[in-house]
């Protein structure tokens, strides 16, 4: 029946079917939103299969619903955009433009309907977001001889260097390969496919090749960063499981990737951030110990008891994470809220809002804010917990949680009179995020080797980005350098540091003046780079 013979009754009910079916998805949503999270949660640091594959069907599903939900706001405005015009978003003026001129059909000269001759009267214009795909081309090098008509010597230009010896591979290929691996999560198989679908067959273990090429040029960055790191005042550390695949047994161990991160913007540094990694056979106390044997200062981590023979010999200070004591404390709100645990919750929070407050200002700023704001709050919050612990079961899991915390007060408490010390170790935790990712695309690290090679192109690659460099361009102008005999003595000058340098004043100054033209790049901010990698955000 069509809707000029349906009544006014129908009209509404129908209406209200519809505003019914709409309200009832959106509820599904905020329900299926609510179990991820949930599920993430209960899967935080352990690797449960049952339960990875239904976060997998819930956000298969999830997808679906916030997609037809999409469309559905994309019709809606679409029958509404006579009553009101659509806002106008420009698009970021440092994109290239193609432009499409579409003349009237029957001409510029003469009017279609008398006749008449026509003039230009202003245009209507309107601009779209546009994708080219990756496009592979074949660089052909020509190097002409010229022979002396005097003497008949041969004059010739010398051959470039070649990423690989023999190889049909250029620079910025074995960029590109890596890049897309290790920072846009696509294994070797997937991107051999990709090639494949573009008229290029290239072997998977060619692919891998490339990669172990690449992070063999880039091993002289990787030290340069280490060496540059473990001179710093604070270190942040954490590790993840990496499965590694056994050689002849077709079964895989538990690996680990360390990240130790130097990271002191926050505390109104101007001097570059540095990543580097360390893949282990094993998650071994004697791995981080031998990593920091020359380091002094300020550590930050989790409470693995691996650490606690570099606390003792003193030239290490434990600073624990507040995010690691509150997502215990969580824990047991999430099953069972109880008064003490919404007071503890909404008290470590009113520290993390200090926190806020004085992000980015001078450590001695810092620390004079937090012992006259954050020393009285944790004084008070102590007392809380220690009544708690009195009155709870010492079996129980809130008591536990309380422990966990309570026996670590003196590191928890630590970053209150260290004006450089952050009060979670949230900067390491960033860190290891792309591994995590990754991880679940490239499933397991083949050998040893393989995830030694991944360390290295990782610390070079979340160095960059740390320093908001673009990974691929930076690593293929600089392997290419390093290729060429770059001399051993300059080699401060192509580490990933905007101006390219390590920290002296003047280049930390272009360190903080591109974090200050980094906001500008919602406005199609163009920065200007001798070499034309500077990342935009």
């Amino acid at each position: 029946m069509s809707d000029r013979g349906s009544s006014p009754v129908d009209k509404d009910a129908r209406i209200a079917e519809l505003e019914a079916a709409l309200a009832a998805r959106d509820t599904l949503i905020d329900t299926l939103r609510f179990q991820l999270a949930q599920l993430r949660r209960l899967t935080f640091g352990q690797s449960s299969e049952k339960l990875s594959l239904q976060i997998e069907q819930l956000e298969l599903t999830l997808e679906e619903l916030e997609g037809e939900a999409e469309l559905a706001d994309i019709r809606k405005v679409q029958a509404d955009e006579r009553e009101r015009p659509a806002p106008v978003r420009a698009l970021p003026a440092h994109l290239p433009r193609a432009e499409r001129r579409i003349e009237p059909e029957a001409g510029t000269c003469t009017c279609p309907s008398c006749g008449g001759a026509l003039r230009p009267l202003g245009q209507d214009s309107d601009e779209m977001l546009d994708v080219a795909p990756v496009q592979w081309r074949v660089i052909r090098t020509v190097r002409p001889k010229y022979s002396c008509r005097s003497c008949e010597q041969i004059v010739q230009a010398a051959a470039p260097v070649k990423a690989i010896a023999r190889g049909k591979a250029s620079f910025a290929t074995l960029a590109h390969v890596v890049v897309a691996k290790f920072d846009h999560h696509l294994p070797l198989y997937r991107q051999a496919e990709m090639m494949a679908a573009q008229g290029l067959d290239i072997d998977r273990s060619t692919l891998a090749g490339w990669a172990a090429q690449a992070a063999h040029l880039l091993d002289p960055i990787v030290s340069r960063i280490r060496e540059e790191g473990i001179k710093a005042g604070k270190i942040h550390v954490d590790d993840t499981p990496v499965p590694m695949l056994m050689p002849g047994k077709g079964k895989t161990v538990q690996a680990r990737l360390w990240a130790y991160v130097v990271d002191d913007r926050a505390a109104g540094a101007s001097t570059p951030a540095l990543t580097w990694y360390r893949f282990t056979p094993d998650r071994s106390g004697i791995h981080p110990q031998s990593e920091l044997k020359d380091f002094t200062g300020l550590l930050q981590a989790d409470a693995y008891a691996g650490f606690d023979k570099l606390y003792r010999s003193n030239r290490i200070q434990e600073v624990a994470c507040w995010a690691h004591f509150r997502r215990k404390i969580f824990e047991n709100h999430a099953t069972s809220p109880t008064p003490l645990t919404s007071n503890l919750l909404d008290r470590i929070a009113a520290l993390y809002r200090i926190e806020e407050e004085i992000r980015g200002q001078p450590p001695d700023q810092r620390r004079r804010h937090r012992q006259d704001r954050s020393r009285p709050q944790v004084n008070d919050l102590r007392s809380i917990i220690d009544d708690a612990l009195r009155r709870l079961s010492p079996k129980s899991n809130m008591a536990k949680a309380l422990s966990y915390g309570r026996k670590r007060w003196d590191a928890l408490t630590r970053y209150i009179d260290e004006g450089v010390a952050e009060i979670d170790n949230n900067i390491a935790e960033r860190a290891i995020r792309p591994v995590a990712i990754g991880r679940k695309n490239w499933i397991f690290a083949g050998s040893k080797a393989g995830g030694e090679r991944a360390a290295a192109i990782y610390s070079v690659i979340e160095t960059a980005k740390l320093n908001g460099i673009e990974p691929q361009a930076y690593i293929a102008d600089v392997i290419e350098k390093i290729a060429g005999d770059w001399p051993a003595t300059r080699w401060d000058e192509l580490m990933p540091c905007w101006g390219g340098r390590l920290p002296t004043a003047s280049q930390c100054a272009r360190v903080s003046a591109l974090q200050d033209s980094i906001k500008g790049a919602a406005r199609g901010a163009n920065y200007p780079h001798r070499h034309g990698y500077v990342k935009e955000r």
